[in-house]
């Protein structure tokens, strides 16, 4: 029954079957288990021998491997005196505005009010300045009530109306990719990036007011009830996606949604998070859709390779491996995991979900082994970058 129910949210095993056959499923990887699995084995082969000799020759960039395991020189994360002189400059330069003035100056350059449209008749709000302050009670967690009492010709009743039909999930989600397209277009942007790369990260705001009582409370930020927003931005500086999750849920299980199912025109290729953001299952996903994938890994020395061959083909790396890939699991579920891939890449179902689906039940699904073995400790070759893993 639980297999029954989970194939309920893939693609029609028809619709898939013929995608397969007509070589049209949106992956980013050869469909051909075989030729598939001899490629990232040979690959991987490459790169263990690779880290063997730097290990050997004690050349390993900044990590030494001993008997005893990994150790990393840690990244020295100071920002340099001149580097902030230069910050401080630059800030003294921009000039001092109200908020108000600026959201007003962004609209009049890219018009992202107009996509908060009427919820029956698809009309723009006729009056501007209510609808930005309506934006901004939301924006700074000011609520309704003292937006009004601070804002000289509003009134609570024309901003509870506004909010209910204009303000919607989706009309941010296209107000946010306007103004990310915008930012994207601008010549100064590529200053910081070309906007393919991104990261995303967690941030906690504690719930207020009427808002406890829909609050969550989690030991790791305290005893206090709050939400959790889980926000992607671009190497640009442009946050291209924003969703609030529930603090209990790990990063890793909204990395992809954001990646996947943004509005805007970049085209993300690589992506960072922190350990937070990472599971084996996120790692195999990122690389069958077509990202690479660079997460932050706390304790990384007590991270484990799973090889082909066994430990006794790299004696070198033995405090690294943790024991032998199962090949023949991986091709008994090839057609599940395309059909898994291919149904989070059309948006049959959201990755999110099929996260939560996969880590709910580990050892007693297929699937879930195979894509790949369970476990946050775990690497092997269905997912790239192993070397770099090390």
């Amino acid at each position: 029954m639980q297999q029954c129910h989970f194939d309920d949210y893939l693609l029609p095993a028809e619709k898939f079957a013929a995608l397969k056959r007509e070589q049209a499923l949106p992956l980013a990887i050869n469909p051909n288990s075989d030729q598939y699995l001899e490629e990232r084995l040979q690959l991987l082969d490459e790169q263990l021998a690779t880290v063997t000799r730097l290990a050997k020759d004690n050349e390993l960039p900044d990590a030494i491997l001993t008997e005893s395991g990994l150790k990393i020189t840690p990244l020295d994360a100071a920002v340099p005196d001149r580097a902030q002189a230069l910050i401080d400059q630059t800030s003294q330069l921009l000039p001092r505005i109200k908020i108000t003035e600026l959201l007003m100056d962004v609209d009049d350059w890219t018009g992202f009010s107009r996509h908060f449209t009427h919820l029956k008749d698809g009309a723009e709000a006729k009056d501007r300045t209510l609808l930005l302050s309506a934006i901004l009670g939301d924006a700074i967690n000011l609520g309704l009530t003292k937006m009004a009492e601070s804002s000289p010709g509003l009134t609570y009743a024309k901003l509870s109306w506004l909010q209910a039909w204009h303000i919607r999930d989706e009309t941010y989600s296209a107000a946010l990719a306007e103004l990310v397209n915008h930012q994207y277009r601008h010549a100064f942007a590529a200053h910081w990036g070309d906007g393919t790369t991104s990261s995303s990260d967690g941030q906690r705001f504690r719930a207020g007011g009427r808002g406890e009582s829909t609050g969550h409370v989690n030991p790791k930020y305290g005893s206090e009830p709050g939400r959790l927003f889980y926000t992607h931005i671009s190497d640009q500086y442009a946050p291209f996606s924003t969703r609030v999750v529930n603090v209990g849920v790990r990063d890793s299980t909204y990395v992809l949604d954001g990646l996947l199912y943004h509005e805007s025109d970049l085209r993300i290729e690589e992506h960072y998070t922190d350990t937070a953001g990472f599971t084996d299952h996120v790692f195999a996903l990122m690389h069958l859709l077509g990202f690479r994938f660079a997460p932050r890994i706390r304790d990384l020395g007590e991270t484990k390779l799973y090889v082909p061959q066994g430990v006794q083909a790299y004696p070198t790396l033995r405090p690294l491996i943790g024991g032998t890939l199962n090949i023949k699991h991986v091709r008994a579920h090839w057609d599940d995991i395309l059909r898994l891939a291919s149904s989070i890449k059309q948006g049959t179902v959201t990755a999110s979900l099929m996260l939560r689906k996969l880590g709910s039940y580990p050892r007693q699904n297929g699937l879930a082994v195979a894509l790949p073995r369970a476990g946050p400790d775990r690497a092997h070759a269905v997912h790239p970058g192993l070397a770099a893993k090390c």
